[in-house]
């Protein structure tokens, strides 16, 4: 029995194939500690995400805004056929219905004057803004002619003026519209939630009492403006509604981000100062109609403006970093097997593992770290500590100084090749396709020098 535990343990020492096999399965083991690690990546990143979300409900969501908007009720008819249960005849009931008509602005122009600032908790920070919004404009007359509508059966002195906004909160003065030397306010409507389709974004209404029949002649014959100070976070964006709408954005802020269906007109938009973007879009630009007269589309994916959002990608890059640790585990240990067989010194599976085990706290330093600095600094940090660790490890291991150089030379080409991935994003896969096939020739010719036998 002796004998065969001896025999199985000069196996072991001596045999390429054990080597092989005790190296695979530290390798799959490693894979467990590893995947620990990218769920908590994930975990810090939504952390981060809860806490931005916390400081911008409390400041002030995204602004998505548009309007002014003129609804006008109106009078329909139908017929209903109704049989007597005690008679042969039919009566018909004539019966009412009260319809709303949305008419948009021929013309209309927005500017807005923008300031973001960064707000911090923790670790975590996120930009909000306050901003002050002008618009002014025209209406044409309401025309309900390609519908067939009398005049008597439109509710004229019903008629009321209504903006759409995701973000009531936000607003910091009393709104109100100007006309004519008349100015008619607007007041919060909760209740009438205009229900998304893109992204979650709920509408609510801000809306005017009813006009007299003269406010709303005077409306559509003059000029209209009105003011909004409004307060938000992440981004703002309006649909142009308008026939002709013109949008000029300002501020201070260096890293703009436009967004949305249509793009700035003016070249020079982008300053060292901040920006100052320009905006045209015409009625034949989009694919929406001027006047609506049963309700309103869901027109929020037609909305553009500027996004402020800080970008946070430390962590999306940690999780592609971290998807590489297997690539980077399977190539050390294979640099020290082939060492290990050309050399003839003794490599104990303890020490694989000490050294998968450090492999996979680069990934722990590089989270942490980045959490308080950039990427690059993070990754720097991370990966020269780690490769100083191993290069020492290796060299009580091995007892020279030349393979330890090589293995610390080789960590750092491993290393780099693998940052350059990350920040690759349409090269990455042919970088990475063409570094892999030179590991994997290095790889090939310094195993002819192994006696396989």
């Amino acid at each position: 029995m002796e004998k065969q535990q001896n025999k199985f343990g000069n196996w072991l020492k001596t045999s390429l194939t054990a080597r092989m096999l005790m190296i695979g399965i530290l390798i799959i083991v490693l894979l467990i500690p590893l995947s620990f690690i990218v769920n908590l990546i994930n975990e810090r990143a939504i952390r981060q995400e809860s806490v931005v979300n916390e400081i911008n409900e409390k400041w002030g969501n995204e602004v998505l805004l548009y309007g002014p908007i003129l609804k006008i009720p109106y009078k329909t008819y139908s017929e209903k056929i109704i049989t007597a249960a005690n008679s042969r005849e039919n009566r018909t009931e004539k019966i009412e219905s009260i319809n709303y008509a949305y008419f948009f602005p021929e013309k209309l122009d927005m500017k807005a004057t923008i300031n973001p600032e960064e707000k911090k908790r923790g670790i975590y920070k996120t930009s909000v803004y306050k901003s002050e919004i002008a618009i002014t404009g025209n209406f044409d007359k309401p025309n309900f002619s390609s519908i067939d509508i009398n005049d008597e059966n439109i509710l004229w002195d019903k008629s009321i003026i209504l903006i759409k906004t995701s973000n009531l909160k936000g607003i910091n003065n009393q709104v109100e519209i100007n006309f004519d030397n008349n100015s008619s306010p607007f007041f919060p409507k909760y209740e009438e939630v205009y229900n998304k389709l893109k992204d979650n974004i709920i509408l609510n209404n801000l809306e005017t009492n009813h006009l007299t029949k003269e406010a709303l002649q005077k409306l559509t014959t003059n000029p209209f403006s009105l003011k909004l100070n409004i307060s938000g976070s992440k981004q703002i964006s309006i649909i142009p509604i308008g026939k002709e709408t013109d949008l000029n954005i300002k501020s201070n802020w260096k890293t703009a981000n436009f967004i949305g269906n249509f793009l700035p007109l003016n070249p020079d938009k982008i300053s060292e100062n901040g920006f100052n973007a320009k905006w045209k879009v015409l009625h034949i630009n989009r694919p929406f109609q001027q006047e609506y007269y049963t309700a309103l589309p869901n027109l929020n994916e037609f909305a553009f403006g500027v996004n402020f959002m800080i970008p946070v990608d430390e962590y999306q890059k940690s999780e592609r970093s971290a998807k590489y640790g297997f690539l980077v585990i399977s190539l050390t240990f294979l640099i020290f097997f082939l060492i290990q067989s050309i050399s003839k010194i003794n490599i104990h599976p303890f020490q694989y593992l000490m050294i998968g085990l450090a492999l996979t706290m680069f990934y722990t330093l590089l989270i942490s770290i980045s959490e308080h600095s950039n990427f690059l600094k993070a990754y720097l940090i991370a990966g020269s500590s780690v490769i100083g660790l191993i290069t020492l490890y290796s060299k009580s291991i091995l007892k020279n100084f030349k393979f330890p150089i090589f293995i610390g030379l080789s960590l750092l080409a491993l290393y780099t090749f693998i940052y350059v991935i990350i920040q690759l994003e349409n090269y990455a896969l042919l970088v990475g396709s063409l570094g892999l096939f030179i590991i994997l020739s290095i790889i090939m010719y310094a195993s002819i020098k192994i006696d396989w036998n």
